[in-house]
């Protein structure tokens, strides 16, 4: 089945569909899968994210590998 079949199929099938609360959910999972899906940011998440970036310049950050490094010699020495 070709992607314009398959298309043709979804449209026919939900015009069938009388549902609300089906329908929503369809929505909604369209929604989750648009490619231009647009995050608005509080002006505080803005400030947290540059305050994050100017400490990453700054170098006061810790690898994931050191992380795990401590984790593990830390469960090891109980």
């Amino acid at each position: 089945m070709t992607t314009f079949e398959l298309k043709k199929l979804l449209i026919s099938r939900i015009k069938e569909i009388d549902d609300t609360s089906f329908l929503n959910e369809i929505k909604s999972l369209l929604e989750s899968k648009s490619s231009e899906k647009i995050l608005v940011l509080t002006s505080e998440q803005k400030n947290e994210i540059n305050q994050s970036k100017r400490e990453i310049k700054e170098g006061h950050f810790i690898e994931q590998s050191e992380i795990d490094k401590s984790v593990k010699r830390w469960a090891t020495e109980k």
